[in-house]
């Protein structure tokens, strides 16, 4: 098994699926450009809510952030071209993790998946053929590269489908309650509410939605049911790219297709001129990465989706261990906010509104996360403390998920300027309840 990593196949697929790669990157960094994106959580915001101890990394001011995301566009269409490969896409990964790490209110896990596949493709050769390193550099030009170059990408997205699928297994998504909600938030909703408001449509896309996530990988790994799937899966994300309007994840999506056929299938569709390469000996060059970089990051891929267990309280409600899981569009949350902000000197109250330095992205952010409270106390904390005065600060915050009841979610007896963040297990502060939602002391 382990010497079939390493045989000699046809790197189509890789090639091919670097060509699309970069030019979706190019497309999801333009587009936030022209569609508002950037100016909406870049921009105009006074301050972001940036991953837990990266309160360092803001955006840049002024416009800086349209020409930071043009760069990304301009090193997108590079990669797409294989020009000086591994700098560009290099580049562009350094800077999409910093725009992600800069801002948590628009938390989305295609954008997650998108730098973990860049720094797969660091470590594979898809500069070999058909890119202008080949062309600038012909002794670099191939037409094969180890089986595993296809492999790790497979098991990447198989990853992603798995836990998307086994966290679909609670209440809210079974019973169709988010489903419902999902749809009526649609701006497509009316348009179509004669069949989106019907329960045995909502249904059907629950099970089906678990059935694809769970079986899509292993159809069309299966030569079969590979065509099937692959259409089945053609289908799914276009109607989630029309109707949930989720960016370019779905055609992100589709592109790993391509490592699923036969590498030949590909180069007759893409490459018709290619020579077919006979090199029937292992390519055993660069080993040593899937020893020492892939097994230890896909150990650390299997580990974070699973790392909520080991954590006191349910990952829906207490949202600890819910991001870097493929979690993905499972409940809908809601609630109210009102902070307590006491003079420590004097012991009485002063007045302050949050949410008029917030978006109103943000304000939804704060209002309904546990790290987005914690994170408004922390500058609430700041703020103040420029002006010279000590403060404790309190939150009074009621939660609701999927339209259910509304429970208090903060303890609001902590001072949350004090309290400290603990990035691994649970957070006191944050309340918990039972099965029959009943207060846990």
């Amino acid at each position: 098994m382990i010497k079939k990593l390493f045989l000699p196949i046809d790197n189509s697929p890789l090639i091919v699926f670097r060509i699309f790669f970069g030019l979706l990157l190019a497309l999801e960094t333009i587009g936030a450009i022209l569609t508002g994106w950037v100016k909406e959580n870049l921009i105009d915001p006074k301050f972001t809510f940036s991953y837990i101890g990266m309160e360092w990394l803001q955006p840049l001011p002024g416009y800086g952030m349209y020409f930071y995301f043009l760069t990304m566009g301009i090193l997108g269409i590079l990669i797409m071209l294989g020009w000086k490969y591994r700098f560009t896409l290099g580049a562009f990964t350094l800077l999409w993790t910093g725009s992600y790490l800069m801002q948590k209110s628009s938390y989305n896990n295609h954008y997650y998946l998108l730098i973990l596949v860049c720094i797969i493709m660091l470590f594979l050769p898809a500069n070999r053929y058909a890119s202008l390193d080949a062309k600038n550099n012909p002794a670099i030009k191939t037409g094969v590269m180890p089986q595993w170059c296809s492999w790790v990408l497979i098991f990447q997205v198989a990853i992603v489908y798995f836990f998307a699928a086994i966290s679909k297994f609670y209440i809210g998504w079974i019973d169709g309650s988010f489903i419902k909600l999902l749809f009526e938030s649609s701006p497509f909703y009316y348009k179509v509410d004669f069949l989106f408001s019907q329960r045995w449509f909502q249904m059907f896309i629950v099970w089906s939605g678990i059935a694809f996530d769970l079986l899509i990988v292993p159809f069309l790994l299966w030569k079969r049911t590979r065509t099937i799937a692959f259409f089945s899966s053609l289908v799914f994300h276009l109607f989630n790219a029309i109707f949930l309007q989720i960016g370019i994840f779905p055609f992100f999506a589709l592109s790993f297709v391509v490592f699923f056929y036969p590498p030949e299938k590909i180069r007759s569709w893409f490459f018709k001129n290619k020579e077919k390469v006979l090199n029937p000996q292992p390519i055993t060059a660069n080993t040593s990465v899937l020893l020492y970089f892939f097994l230890p990051y896909f150990i650390i891929q299997l580990a974070l989706p699973l790392r909520h267990h080991f954590i006191k309280g349910d990952v829906l409600w207490t949202e600890e261990g819910h991001r870097l899981s493929w979690r993905m569009m499972l409940r809908q949350r809601s609630g109210t906010l009102q902070f307590r902000v006491i003079d420590k000197h004097t012991n009485t109250l002063v007045p302050y509104n949050y949410m008029k330095s917030l978006t109103g992205k943000q304000i939804s952010f704060v209002q309904t996360k546990p790290d987005g409270i914690w994170q408004m106390a922390q500058q609430m904390k700041r703020e103040f403390q420029e002006n010279g005065l000590d403060v404790a600060i309190y939150a009074d915050c009621e939660t609701m998920i999927n339209g259910g009841h509304s429970k208090k979610l903060i303890d609001p007896t902590v001072d949350l300027a004090s309290a400290e963040w603990n990035h691994i297990f649970h957070n006191n502060w944050i309340l918990l309840y039972d099965d029959n939602e009943k207060l846990l002391k």
